[in-house]
């Protein structure tokens, strides 16, 4: 089989986009260009690699196989140039990294004091829920992943690099606002407002109430930390949130709780698929991210 890396990255396109149309705007070429290019790729491979239903492209199982290796093979090349780059006294290419929500509140600045650092580098930044960086994680798009709760149905590469402690939060003028070192069973008759299932923070409260056999009246679930501090500060609960989502100023706007059971000890973890081969500037990130997060502690 003859194929190239630009029809290798238009077929990349087209897997990540679920479009005709978009993927030739991603690689800068006509639609009719890019439709005589992946007509070319399935003649060439002599199966079926996808189907347009209902104007969306859907990849069949050897349509996903192929997009895997192409992604393989682009990771593998991209390295190589890096080497090339480092050989030469250089540092530029791409990092990819998809950080689950929370870790909005402190990566970007880590970024940027990495992009200060090595301007000549691009990256490119996924912010997404816990299930969308896990689907990233499965399908290899990324150079890191950073999360507090790594999934446990793969084989990873994880090494944690900073803590997450989860603190219980309420308005000011709560009843337990200045009240110390209390029992959560006095907590008996509050209402909590939780970040919804499946969020990593989520998952480590569930898992140490369920360590105490503490069973928290659920008032609201909310996909937004953001929401669920102003429904706090609005007094329609108490939650549990991490403390860097909080920022600094966290205790001028809201009482964290002298609860004896908290904060839940978490971290944050940066994960790769398991034998991944990182790229250079993939692993000067990564070394970069362990010594910044001394600054986040």
């Amino acid at each position: 089989m003859n194929i190239t890396f630009r029809q290798l990255r238009l077929f990349m396109a087209l897997a990540e986009t679920g479009s005709v149309s978009a993927a030739a705007r991603k690689v800068h070429v006509t639609q009719p260009t890019a439709s005589m290019g992946l007509k070319e790729i399935s003649d060439v491979i002599g199966v079926p690699l996808y189907e347009v239903v209902a104007r969306k492209v859907h990849l069949t199982q050897m349509g996903h196989e192929l997009a895997k290796t192409a992604r393989a093979i682009s990771g593998e090349w991209e390295s190589f140039e890096q080497q090339v780059n480092s050989v030469k006294g250089l540092t530029r290419g791409k990092l990819k990294v998809a950080v689950v929500s929370t870790a909005k509140y402190f990566i970007p600045r880590i970024l940027g004091a990495f992009c200060a650092k090595y301007p000549q580098i691009d990256i490119s930044l996924e912010i997404l829920n816990r299930d969308g960086v896990v689907k990233r994680l499965e399908e290899n798009l990324d150079d890191l992943c950073i999360m507090s709760q790594p999934p446990l149905h793969m084989d990873i590469d994880d090494e944690v690099f900073m803590p997450n402690p989860l603190l219980l939060v309420a308005s000011k003028d709560h009843v337990f606002a200045k009240k110390k070192n209390f029992d959560i069973s006095l907590l008996k008759n509050e209402k909590f407002i939780f970040r919804e299932k499946g969020s990593g923070t989520r998952m480590t409260t569930d898992a140490h109430f369920k360590r105490l056999k503490y069973r928290p009246d659920v008032r609201l679930e909310l996909g937004s930390n953001e929401a669920i501090k102003q429904a706090v500060l609005g007094g329609l609960g108490i939650a549990v949130l991490s403390k860097h989502c909080l920022g600094d100023k966290s205790e001028e706007e809201a009482a964290i709780l002298k609860c004896k059971e908290f904060p839940i000890e978490s971290s944050w973890h940066i994960v790769s698929p398991k034998g991944k081969k990182l790229s250079p500037i993939a692993t000067i990130f990564k070394k970069h991210l362990s010594q910044q997060a001394k600054d986040w502690k």
